[in-house]
């Protein structure tokens, strides 16, 4: 069988850049081409792409928040991108802004069924939320890594709050040797 850490699939990269400038965005939402603008319901311009795929969310004060992408390389060429569009419309951007990862989802299988009501006993009652009237699967907060790892009866995981790409496989790893430590697992 395959270690659920080898699973892990990145779904969505948040990252966050900004460019040191107020930005007019009735006027930027004219001239950036694919972009869309409605201040009645979202207070950013918001800039897609569909190489890479990625949204750039782009605010009044020149922060800038990148969603959609499904990896930190598709975030940098993607902002790269959004970068030189904002140089083609005479809006300083500096040379490299920073740019910081917010937060990873990904997504993992464990390759086998869950019963969640004896993990959430297991797992200890403080550390998880499973109410199954609400929500399918169970909320599992962990402190190393800093991460929420979210497990259906599937044995399919979502792990989000990730900051790196390991936070993920790492969590995966942990939540398996729980598992298997308490008899849960297969």
């Amino acid at each position: 069988m395959t270690p659920p850490a080898d699973s892990v699939e990145i779904q969505n990269v948040v990252a966050s850049t900004g460019i040191e400038q107020e930005l007019d965005l009735d006027a930027l939402a004219m001239d950036l081409t694919g972009s869309s603008y409605d201040p009645e319901n979202f207070p950013g311009v918001v800039y897609r792409l569909q190489e890479p795929k990625a949204a750039m969310l782009i605010f009044r004060s020149g922060k800038i928040v990148c969603t959609g992408a499904n990896s930190i390389d598709a975030v940098h060429e993607a902002l790269s991108i959004a970068f030189d569009r904002l140089r083609e419309l005479n809006i300083p951007v500096p040379e490299d802004p920073e740019i910081t990862v917010q937060n990873i989802v990904s997504t993992a299988d464990l390759g086998a069924t869950l019963n969640l009501n004896a993990i959430a006993i297991g797992f200890g009652l403080e550390n998880v939320e499973y109410e199954p009237e609400q929500f399918p699967g169970l909320v599992y907060r962990l402190d190393e890594p800093d991460v929420v790892v979210l497990l259906f009866g599937s044995g399919k995981l979502v792990i989000t709050g990730g900051k790196t790409v390991d936070d993920a496989s790492e969590a995966a790893t942990v939540v398996t040797d729980e598992l298997e430590s308490l008899g849960l697992l297969g």
